[in-house]
């Protein structure tokens, strides 16, 4: 079986680099993770943002603090839930002074809508997405709609409470190194948060060490 990204670009896959090709092409069946480690140049938001990034870190969503020369981790484990979806951890451990802050997601591939990226430790929100790669062999992925589910309560976000989230990930041939930005605008007021940085990988024996308990969210979320 082929990875939930390969299955959401298609013939696409083919023009990624090779080295995101094997990053992005992670699978149950493949029987590896992936383990990057790094450095963000920055890390940032805009001063408005800071309540709802505030609220959102209490639940590992974005990352309410700024700094520079950050050292990062991203944790990409392959394995099923237990609704029986295969799902791809996306754990962002950032190293800000005070103490370290965590981005957590889990990108479940899902037959009607293709990726669903549930955000946070108890995936209290579900958000669409659409991945594209660029003439250079980079993968593009761009949010689409935001639902938040908790509890009985289960609704579509309006744009105006959320935002668009740009990731852009390509490999530096010379440096040996994957390049990653992201950035999260809101249609009127603008930039409200990002990171951009570099990072090495290595890839992990599943079978052999088994899918950390520190990458599964603390609650799974079926609704989408």
């Amino acid at each position: 079986m082929t990875s939930i990204f390969q299955r959401a670009l298609g013939a696409d896959f083919a023009r990624l680099h090779p080295q995101l090709q094997r990053r992005f092409g992670v699978s149950v069946t493949g029987g590896q993770a992936c383990v990057g480690t790094g450095v963000m140049e920055h890390v940032w938001h805009a001063g408005f943002t800071r309540p709802f990034l505030a609220l959102g870190g209490t639940r590992n969503i974005l990352v309410p603090a700024q700094g520079r020369q950050v050292p990062f981790t991203i944790e990409n484990y392959p394995y099923v839930d237990t609704y029986g979806r295969e799902t791809v951890s996306f754990v962002r451990t950032f190293d800000l002074p005070g103490r370290p802050r965590r981005f957590d997601a889990q990108m479940v591939h899902d037959p009607a809508k293709g990726i669903v990226d549930y955000l946070g430790s108890h995936q209290h929100l579900a958000v669409d997405l659409d991945f594209q790669v660029d003439e250079r062999g980079g993968l593009v992925i761009r949010s689409g709609g935001f639902r938040f589910h908790e509890g009985r309560l289960s609704c579509r976000l309006p744009a105006l409470m959320t935002g668009t989230a740009v990731v852009r990930e390509s490999y530096d041939d010379e440096a040996g190194e994957f390049r990653i930005g992201v950035t999260v605008s809101h249609p009127r007021l603008g930039p409200m948060f990002g990171y951009w940085g570099a990072f090495q990988v290595h890839y992990v024996d599943v079978a052999e060490h088994g899918v950390p308990a520190t990458v599964m969210p603390r609650r799974e979320e079926v609704r989408r």
